[in-house]
């Protein structure tokens, strides 16, 4: 019921993936009768493999994460997460607040093994056509060098289950790639990494800057919510820029016309590359379930992205291979996961930390 638009995307995101994927089942949850009514104009209300959970509330986008978690308890956000927890789903996807969906994620599901905060992890495109992995997308606006370090190993072991590298490899996001460089919380966090690089346990290549991103200078680029986030969306507007500067370039004149149609194969390889939608759905990680959040503002094409990455980290089993990694990464750490009457704690530390 999330997003901008809600059930008119994901609804029709959710059917166009499991008419191409037939291992794929869903839950949708939400209002019944609104579902029932987009599934009717999907033609795909009596699908064998989409079901519907019903749920009264709604958590609006501008609802503080207090109403979220308190009192709106029978949300189709709270009520998809824990189908998560009781198994019945294998992750969730939701377009919603992200607050919130932080929120009540870490307080139904709790923090694997020696997480603190869980982080917002998704891909850029780089020259190399690979993907680099980036977190804190946004999930935790304010760190200490002890959540970047925890975010570099998260970041570590997602790599290494989903691309088969044994040793991804770690760049720390700076103003400068000199070890000068940069405030005391990057400072301290480079030393952390570097510690852990001289006993194998990481690769930490050193500082990057924002262009390394999309060099593809490292596997994993690891900040704060706040840098990430603004670069995760500075570097969206820049690919709308350029693909509708190229359009209209393109459309100016019965020459430029003619150069596009020559170039076609090209300018559709470019498209697909530098197109945001193609990269959308970051994983909440560090929680003990698969949580994927999409942009508010996805379309059906978008959404669906989401869908996929979700999909395919619960197929790959992406879970429990992070978890045993962080288990053997940070053997000595206790994360106190929050339960019951702790739910003060988490709105206290998320309205800080979340964007």
């Amino acid at each position: 019921m999330g997003g901008d638009y809600g059930p008119a995307v994901t609804v029709a995101a959710a059917v166009s993936f499991v008419n191409r994927e037939p291992d794929a089942e869903f839950l949708l949850v939400g209002h019944e009768a609104i579902i029932q009514a987009e599934l009717k104009k999907n033609h795909a209300l009596n699908h064998p493999r989409v079901s519907i959970v019903n749920a009264t509330e709604v958590v609006e986008m501008d609802d503080p994460i207090e109403v979220a978690l308190r009192r709106k308890k029978d949300s189709s956000m709270r009520v998809a997460v824990t189908l998560v927890k009781d198994g019945r789903a294998q992750a969730c996807v939701s377009a919603g607040n992200t607050g919130a969906l932080m929120a009540v994620s870490r307080y139904v599901l709790k923090t694997m093994h020696g997480v603190d905060r869980p982080a917002i992890c998704s891909i850029l495109p780089n020259q190399k056509n690979l993907p680099t992995y980036m977190l804190d997308l946004g999930a935790n606006v304010d760190c200490e060098p002890l959540h970047l370090h925890q975010f570099a190993i998260m970041g570590s072991a997602l790599v290494a289950a989903l691309e088969g590298k044994a040793r991804p490899s770690i760049g720390l996001l700076n103003v400068g790639v000199e070890d000068i460089k940069g405030n005391d919380v990057v400072k301290k966090t480079a030393e952390l990494l570097r510690i852990d690089h001289e006993k194998g346990v990481l690769n930490f290549y050193g500082n990057v800057e924002g262009n390394d991103i999309f060099k593809g200078t490292t596997d994993i680029v690891v900040c704060d919510g706040f840098v990430g986030n603004v670069t995760l969306k500075a570097a969206e507007g820049m690919g709308r820029f350029v693909k509708s500067t190229l359009t209209e370039a393109f459309k100016s004149s019965p020459l430029n016309m003619l150069g596009a149609f020559i170039a076609r194969g090209a300018l559709k390889s470019i498209s697909r590359t530098m197109n945001p939608s193609n990269y959308n759905g970051g994983s909440l990680l560090g929680l003990r379930g698969l949580v994927f959040k999409s942009h508010g503002g996805a379309d059906k094409y978008s959404f669906e992205w989401a869908i996929q990455r979700a999909f395919d980290a619960a197929k790959n089993d992406v879970l429990s291979r992070i978890s045993t990694s962080m288990s053997l990464l940070m053997p000595a750490a206790d994360s106190v996961s929050p339960g019951v009457g702790e739910s003060t704690q988490i709105i206290e530390t998320i309205t800080q930390k979340t964007a």
